[in-house]
């Protein structure tokens, strides 16, 4: 028993994973790809900020892009299933290109009404990527072990995507400006998608004959999936608190690295977490380690409570972090098992959407909850995540009924 286990382990480890054909472009089309989803909601504040603009319409037009993006992920994802990677990733991303490059155009300051019609299109468009690679790895990988290293080591580099787009727009901004940021944004999303998109399993991919007569709601006529699907916003909401909560906590103690560190030890500790539990195979099903990490996750949060100091809260934020990509990996592995055959994008897609759904809205009451003092704000972060521990104890129930 002890020598199979050690074989899965060692076919399962990290170097067989990216020394597989496809993984590693893979991975890295993705994440370079996804770098718009954190590069453009920094570009278009300093766009804004650059004409003199309000923070207000500056976070207006960043929370439409994200909202958009969040809505537009499950609509392309059931177009990639009804008609395969290639054609829709081929319109996509020259389409949230093109309107990062028009956004300077339209002078957002004098003109709000058509700027968030181009952000929209921005956001609208983005294109599927991360859904897609979920979709592609039971092609990829077919022995299950390698499949679920490749989706925690996935799980766990897409939260540089949240550290590195932000630094990058920054710093293409003080050097060539807000409009070289977005050009970069621009430039990046098509170089990242086209690696992809010319990558031998996605050319070939081809959806399910049955993929043409999908049910009108899709996946979510799965009573269990909707039920995952509502606990991922509940872990969206903590994520989209903590950026609020870092920037209160670095004004408070007048140490404004913590703005930036905070959100990146989140990361960090993601990255970390996601590792170790891709490194072995765990006991139990996936439906039983999300309520595990998801436990983990909301404990974590405990540790902001109290208001630490600085150094504390950067060291804390990695507690939750800690047990996010499990979170993550377990939810897209269990997600995969519950699909429908030919709806698998889509499915992954909502997931993804979900979480954005429900980082807006806890950006949105973190902000709200700022005015009322530090234990409220961090209050945010912990309440998302026990609502999704809670969803995802009856998530387990209904497996088990």
């Amino acid at each position: 028993m002890s020598t199979t286990l050690a074989k899965q382990a060692q076919g399962s480890s990290y170097r067989a994973v990216l020394g597989s054909p496809h993984v590693t472009r893979l991975l890295v089309g993705t994440l370079i790809g996804r770098l718009p989803t954190g590069m453009a909601p920094v570009a278009i504040l300093l766009l804004v900020r650059s004409e003199h603009g309000s923070l207000a319409l500056a976070g207006l037009l960043g929370a439409l892009y994200g909202l958009a993006s969040a809505i537009g992920q499950p609509l392309l994802g059931r177009l990639v299933d009804r008609y395969g990677q290639t054609a829709i990733l081929y319109a996509s991303a020259p389409v949230a290109s093109a309107a990062f490059l028009l956004l300077p155009c339209t002078g957002p300051t004098r003109h709000p009404a058509l700027a968030s019609l181009v952000v929209l299109v921005a956001g609208l468009a983005t294109p599927p990527l991360e859904a897609g690679l979920r979709a592609l790895w039971p092609h990829v990988l077919p022995d299950p072990d390698r499949r679920r290293a490749a989706l925690s080591l996935d799980s766990s580099t897409q939260g540089l995507v949240f550290v590195i787009g932000p630094l990058l727009a920054t710093g293409f901004a003080a050097g060539a400006g807000a409009t070289a940021a977005l050009a970069a944004t621009a430039a990046l999303g098509l170089l990242g998608t086209g690696m992809v998109v010319t990558a031998e399993p996605s050319s070939s991919w081809t959806p399910n004959a049955t993929a043409g007569r999908t049910h009108s709601l899709g996946p979510l006529r799965v009573p269990g999936l909707r039920v995952l699907f509502a606990a991922l916003a509940g872990t969206g909401v903590a994520l989209g608190a903590v950026n609020v909560l870092a920037l209160a906590a670095a004004e408070r103690h007048h140490a404004g690295w913590l703005a930036g560190v905070m959100p990146a030890a989140l990361s960090v500790g993601s990255m970390l977490g996601g590792l170790a539990y891709g490194r072995r195979v765990w006991p139990g099903a996936p439906a039983r380690h999300l309520v595990t990490a998801a436990t983990g996750f909301a404990a974590g949060w405990v540790v902001l409570l109290p208001d630490p100091v600085p150094v504390v809260a950067m060291l804390g934020a990695v507690l939750p972090g800690s047990f996010l990509a499990p979170l993550l990996t377990a939810a897209f592995l269990t997600v995969d098992r519950l699909t429908p055959e030919g709806e698998s994008t889509e499915a992954f897609a909502w997931l993804i959407a979900c979480i954005g759904v429900g980082q807006a809205a806890g950006t949105g009451l973190s902000s709200l909850a700022s005015a009322a003092g530090p234990l409220l704000v961090a209050v945010v972060p912990l309440a998302g995540a026990c609502v999704a521990l809670w969803l995802l104890r009856r998530f387990n129930d209904l497996l088990s009924a």
